[in-house]
């Protein structure tokens, strides 16, 4: 029962979920909006699941005292802050919740981001080695792109019509390459809730599932 009842609810609402996208009807469109909702609901328990599975690790980081156990602390203290926080004084648009949020938040994202900038670029240098012809033609079209968005680019190559070139090479090769890669990831989405509809697999059910 253990394995039998979940993978039966779980074909069932599989099954009901791809037969109400067919049906043009009112109760079609109230079951989804029902089941979005409790969707909703069912994602505050997997929120709290998370909260202690954050604190579950970095207690025992710093129980045990592992290497970089003392950033923990410094989790732990920004979680408790920041909820006493928002609890006491509100989360409104001018509240301290929404300055720490502007101010402090966004700021370590921006430059997170940008860190990984440096990354990128680190591994597009190595990338954009001329080895092959296809990483020729890779090279020269990233070039190509780059000198083309760039202001430099544009008045520097504005009589090659650079900028037409790169809007062409956005629009029609690079469009077909989007599309092409969000065909087969939505086969393989298609193909993964399959099995786990028809039981095929079965990694979701955890220990249940052996």
């Amino acid at each position: 029962m253990r394995r039998t009842g979940p993978l039966k609810l779980c074909l069932i609402c599989g099954v009901v979920m791809i037969i109400q996208f067919f049906i043009p009807h009112r109760f079609s469109k109230n079951l989804f909006e029902e089941a979005v909702h409790w969707l909703i609901v069912c994602g505050v328990p997997a929120l709290v699941i998370g909260y202690y599975s954050i604190f579950h690790v970095h207690w025992t980081k710093i129980r045990r005292k592992r290497e970089g156990w003392g950033y923990s602390i410094i989790i732990f203290a920004a979680v408790i802050i920041v909820a006493l926080i928002g609890f006491i004084w509100g989360i409104g648009e001018k509240s301290v919740f929404m300055k720490i949020y502007q101010y402090m938040t966004m700021t370590m994202q921006a430059t997170m981001f940008s860190l990984l900038g440096f990354y990128m670029a680190s591994a597009a240098f190595r990338s954009f080695k001329a080895r092959t012809p296809e990483a020729t033609l890779l090279l020269i079209v990233a070039l190509v792109i780059m000198f083309g968005r760039v202001p430099i680019g544009e008045s520097v190559f504005i009589k090659l019509k650079l900028p037409n070139l790169v809007e062409w090479v956005l629009m029609y090769p690079n469009m077909a390459a989007q599309r092409g890669i969000g065909l087969g990831v939505g086969l393989g989405i298609m193909a993964t809730s399959l099995k786990i509809m028809l039981g095929i697999e079965r990694g979701w059910l955890g220990g249940a599932g052996k």
